[in-house]
C-alpha cells in the first residue's frame, strides 16, 4: 500500500490545539492559590476542595468485591481457545478457522417499507431512511421472541450505531456522489444534504434465523438520527448564554449530534455515544475574531477548541445557500446578537449524547454535565446500591486529557428496570462532579475535581469561569488550569469485569518528545522513530494501552500501569517493543476496547496508518491481568547537549500469545472498531469503518482503482464502491466467542 493525500477525515482527526505547557499540579496549587489569596486557611484545606477528601489518603488499590470493584464475570476465560491470525494486507475480513464472519447492515441499507435497495453508484436518495456511513461504536439491546425489550435477548435485539464521519477529499463525501461530487465551494444543496444525513446515528433490528443473522428493514424500532434532528440540552449547561442560538433563544434545544465515536451503554440499558471531531464542520472568517472583540473569552474558547479566526470547514456545508440548516455552520458573530446567528452553534456539540434505543418517541439528550471535550467511548464502573454511578472518559486529540464523572445521586438498582429509561438518565448524568487525571511519576494518580468548588478553577487567571456551566462548556479550559496530566490521543475504554481496573487506548502522538511541552513522562513514556516505506515518523508512533485501578470508582486517588505497548514485533524490546509482542499479536495504534460481558476478555481494535505495509487493521483478543502485575521500566534518553534523561514507568506483564493474540484482520484502508456481543457471548458484531478510503478522487467512476472494493467482493449488496458495514462472527460450532 503507499500513502496518498490525506483525506479531510485525516486532517481533522488530528486536531492539536493544547498549547499549555502544563506544570505540576503542586505548582500550580501553590503560584495560583497565592495569587488569589485562596489558601482556604492553608494548603491542606486547599488541597481537600482541588483534589476530593480522599486525596490526602493512601493511594486505593484495585478489589474484586470492594464498595466500587466489579465482580467476577461468570464465564470468565482463562485461555483463548484459537489460532491467531496472521496479518494481511487482502481486501477481505480473516477470522480464525471454525468461525463465520457475515456482512448484515452497511451504508445506504434502507430502514423502512418502500425506501428502494441500495444502487450503490451515487444516485440513492431517501438518506433520512437509509443506513449512514463511517460505522463505529455500537451497543447491542436484545428483544425477545414478542419483540419486547429484554435484557437476555439473545436471539433477536437492537444495534445502536453511531455514524462518525463519511470517506471524503477536497471538501465531498465523494463515494455517495454519482461524479464523486463538488470540491469547490459553493457547495450543491443536494450533496450536502447526503452527507448531513449519513452522519449521526441510527437503531436497526437484527435477527439470527437458521440461515444466519440479518436486518429487518420493516422494524418498528429502525430509527435515523441526524445533524438535523432536533435534541434537547440537558444538565449545568441547559439554558448558558454560550448555548444560545438562533435555533434556541433560550438554549433548551440544539439540532442534531455529529462525529460520534465511541459508545457506552448505561446501567440503566440506554445508549450513550460521544461527538468527537465535530469543530472542523465549522467556518469562521478571517475577521470573526475582530467583530466579537478581543476581550470575549469566546475568542480563546475557539481557539483552543480547534478554531481560530480564518479556519476553512470540513465540508463547506455553510456555502450551500441561506436556509438555515446550512447558514448554521457558520460560526461567526454575524448578526447583532447570539439569537440572531449561530455563533454559539458550535457549542452545542461536544457531549456525550443518550438515546434510549428501544423508545424513538423521546428526544435524545445532550448531558453536558460529562464535559464538552473530543469524547471518545464512556465506561461505566459496576454500579453498587447506594454509591454513586462512575463513567470514564477521554479526548481523542493529541496532549488532551482523561475525565471522570461522579454523579451526585446514589444508585437504586430498581433504576434498572424503570420504564423511562431517560429519566432515569435525568437522575444520574445531569448532577455530579467532573474530574480530570493527574498521572506521577511514582505510578500513582489524583482526579481532579473540575467545579467552582476548586479555587484553582474559580480563580483561574487565564479563562474567567463564572459557573459550572462555563465549566461544562469549556472543559478542556478547566482542565488546562489545574495542569491535568497530557496523554497520548484517549480513545476508547473499557472496565475490566473481574477486578474493576479502568482501561484506555492511548492511540498515538506524534507531538511526544523527549523534553518540551509534551516531554516524555511516566504514563507517556515512549518517545522514538518507525519507518515505513522509507519515510521516518517520530514520538509514540504506535500508541499503549494504560489502566487505572481504584478500591471505589468514587475515590480521587488511584494507582496506574501500562497494560500494553503497541509495537511492531521486531522493534527493540529495551526502548518500543516493552511488552514482548510477537508476530501473533503484534500492532499498532490500538483504538477500539471493550471488554466482554460473558468471558471478560479484552478485544482490543486498531485504527493504524503507521504499520499499514505490513497488515491491515486488526482486532485482538487479551486475557488481562490487573494493575501491578509487571513491573517498574526506566527508559534512558540522550538529549542534544549530550545530557540523559531517565523516564520511569510501569509496565504490565509481558504479552505472550497464549494471553493476547489476532483474532480478526479486515479489508484494505479500513479501521476496526465498533464491538458489542448478544449476552451469551456467541455472536459478536463489529464495524468496519471507511475499507478503501485511500483511493483517489478522480478514480470514483472507475472500480479498478478502487483500493477496496469491499464489501462487494465478499458478495453484499450493489455497485463495487466500498461501503461501512457491521458484521457479524459466530462460532461454527455455536460456542463462545473467543472460547
Amino acid at each position: 500500500m503507499t500513502d496518498k493525500t490525506p483525506s479531510t477525515r485525516d486532517i481533522f482527526n488530528n486536531e492539536d490545539s493544547n498549547k499549555t505547557n502544563n506544570p505540576h499540579i503542586d505548582q500550580i496549587m501553590s503560584a495560583r492559590l497565592k495569587r488569589r489569596g485562596l489558601l482556604l486557611g492553608g494548603m491542606g484545606a486547599a488541597a481537600t476542595t482541588l483534589l476530593g477528601a480522599g486525596a490526602l489518603s493512601g493511594c486505593a488499590t484495585a478489589s474484586t468485591a470492594g464498595a466500587g470493584g466489579a465482580a467476577a464475570a461468570s464465564g470468565v476465560l482463562d485461555t483463548l481457545g484459537f489460532a491467531a491470525v496472521p496479518k494481511s494486507l487482502a481486501d477481505k475480513v480473516i477470522v480464525p478457522a471454525g468461525y463465520d464472519v457475515q456482512v448484515i447492515y452497511a451504508l445506504g441499507d434502507p430502514l423502512k417499507p418502500g425506501v428502494t435497495p441500495f444502487k450503490n453508484d451515487g444516485t440513492d436518495t431517501d438518506w433520512d431512511w437509509r443506513a449512514g456511513d463511517h460505522h463505529d461504536g455500537m451497543e447491542y439491546f436484545g428483544l425477545d421472541a414478542n419483540g419486547q425489550p429484554s435484557a437476555n435477548g439473545t436471539k433477536r435485539g437492537l444495534l445502536a450505531v453511531n455514524h462518525e464521519a463519511t470517506t471524503d477529499q477536497k471538501l465531498s463525501s465523494f463515494f455517495i456522489h454519482a461524479n464523486g461530487g463538488t470540491s469547490t465551494l459553493p457547495r450543491p444543496a443536494a450533496e450536502v444534504d447526503k452527507e448531513l444525513s449519513i452522519h449521526g446515528l441510527s437503531v436497526v433490528e437484527v435477527q439470527a434465523t437458521a440461515g444466519g443473522w440479518s436486518y429487518l428493514q420493516a422494524s418498528r424500532y429502525n430509527r435515523r438520527i441526524t445533524p438535523t434532528t432536533e435534541v434537547m440540552i440537558s444538565g449545568p449547561a441547559k439554558g448558558s448564554e454560550y448555548l444560545i442560538t438562533k435555533f434556541s433563544p433560550d438554549a433548551t434545544r440544539a439540532r442534531g449530534t455529529l462525529n460520534n465515536c465511541g459508545t457506552g451503554k448505561t446501567p440503566w440499558g440506554t445508549f450513550v455515544s460521544g461527538e468527537e471531531n465535530w469543530f472542523g464542520y465549522f467556518h469562521r472568517d478571517a475577521k470573526d475574531d475582530e467583530r466579537r472583540g478581543k476581550k470575549d473569552k469566546q475568542v480563546a474558547a475557539l481557539i483552543r477548541y480547534g478554531r481560530p479566526a480564518g479556519a476553512a470547514s470540513r465540508h463547506g456545508w455553510e456555502s450551500a445557500g441561506s436556509e438555515d440548516k446550512y447558514v448554521r455552520w457558520n460560526n461567526g458573530a454575524v448578526a447583532a446578537s447570539s439569537r440572531a446567528d449561530y455563533r454559539n452553534e458550535m457549542n452545542t456539540f461536544g457531549y456525550v449524547v443518550e438515546m434510549d434505543a428501544y423508545d424513538g418517541s423521546q428526544l435524545v439528550r445532550k448531558r453536558t454535565g460529562l464535559g464538552r471535550f473530543a469524547h471518545e467511548s464512556v465506561s461505566f464502573a459496576k454500579p453498587v446500591a447506594g454509591q454513586p454511578i462512575v463513567a470514564y472518559m477521554g479526548d481523542d486529540s493529541r496532549g488532551e486529557y482523561m475525565y471522570k464523572f461522579v454523579s451526585a445521586a446514589k444508585w437504586n438498582p430498581a433504576d434498572a428496570n424503570a420504564s423511562n429509561r431517560l429519566a432515569v438518565g435525568d437522575k444520574y448524568l445531569d448532577k455530579g462532579t467532573l474530574y480530570v487525571a493527574s498521572f506521577k511519576d511514582d505510578g500513582t494518580g489524583q482526579w481532579i475535581e473540575l467545579s467552582m468548588n476548586n479555587p484553582i478553577v474559580a480563580a483561574n487567571p487565564d479563562f474567567e469561569f463564572k459557573s459550572d456551566a462555563d465549566i461544562a462548556i469549556f472543559t478542556r479550559l478547566a482542565a488546562d488550569a489545574v495542569s491535568a496530566t497530557k496523554m497520548d490521543r484517549p480513545e476508547w475504554g473499557g472496565v475490566n469485569p473481574r477486578t474493576g481496573d479502568f482501561y484506555m487506548s492511548l492511540t498515538n502522538n506524534s507531538n511526544r518528545t523527549v523534553d518540551g511541552d509534551m516531554g516524555a513522562d511516566a504514563a507517556n513514556p515512549r518517545v522514538y522513530s518507525d519507518m515505513k516505506n522509507g519515510k521516518e515518523s517520530k514520538g509514540n508512533v504506535n500508541g499503549h494501552i494504560i489502566r487505572v485501578a481504584q478500591a471505589n470508582p468514587a475515590d480521587t486517588a488511584f494507582k496506574w500501569d501500562i497494560y500494553l505497548f503497541a509495537a511492531e514485533a521486531d522493534a527493540d524490546k529495551s526502548t518500543v517493543n516493552l511488552s514482548n509482542l510477537t508476530d501473533e499479536n503484534d500492532m499498532s495504534a490500538p483504538d477500539g476496547l471493550a471488554f466482554s460481558a460473558a468471558t471478560g476478555v479484552c478485544w482490543i481494535q486498531t485504527d493504524d496508518s503507521a504499520y499499514t505495509d505490513k497488515t491491515n487493521c486488526m482486532l485482538l483478543a487479551g486475557i488481562p491481568g490487573k494493575v501491578g502485575d509487571g513491573s517498574k521500566k526506566t527508559l534512558r534518553y540522550k538529549r542534544p547537549d549530550g545530557s540523559e534523561k531517565r523516564v520511569d514507568t510501569y509496565v504490565g506483564k509481558s504479552q505472550s500469545p497464549d494471553i493476547l493474540k489476532r483474532f480478526l484482520v479486515g479489508p484494505v484502508d479500513c479501521e476496526i472498531t465498533g464491538l458489542c456481543e448478544t449476552p451469551d457471548g456467541k455472536a459478536m458484531f463489529i464495524n468496519i469503518q471507511h475499507p478503501g478510503e485511500n483511493t483517489p478522487m478522480a478514480e470514483v467512476g472507475n472500480p479498478a482503482k478502487y483500493t477496496s472494493q469491499w464489501p462487494a467482493n465478499a458478495g453484499y449488496g450493489a455497485g463495487k464502491r466500498p461501503r461501512s458495514a457491521t458484521i457479524v462472527i459466530t462460532k461454527k460450532d455455536g460456542g463462545v466467542i473467543g472460547s
